[in-house]
């Protein structure tokens, strides 16, 4: 697998979280070798993910409604590739 293809999914994150809430900060990681050998850890990774985000659109929202705005801008992704996603919200 080429570097490029082992970093897919995490681009696909950062690419959509960028097009729906446009961070003025955002922090993806891949975390998957963190839960290697537990339920949804995939061999190549890309299953487990960190964003730290920082975005006006959220600035005014509750965390559940920030984080389901997060999740919504991911959507077709944790329906697929990603088994966990865990997000912290950058307040300013």
């Amino acid at each position: 697998m080429s570097e490029s293809d082992e970093n897919s999914v995490k681009q696909a994150i950062e690419a959509r979280l960028k097009e729906h809430l446009h961070p003025h900060f955002l922090q993806v990681e891949d975390v998957s070798w963190q839960h290697a050998g537990h339920a949804g850890a995939r061999p190549g990774g890309q299953s487990h993910f960190e964003v730290t985000i920082g975005a006006e659109k959220l600035a005014g929202l509750s965390r559940v409604a920030a984080h389901r705005a997060v999740n919504q801008a991911v959507a077709d992704l944790l329906a697929g590739p990603i088994h966990a996603l865990q997000i912290t919200i950058q307040r300013n």
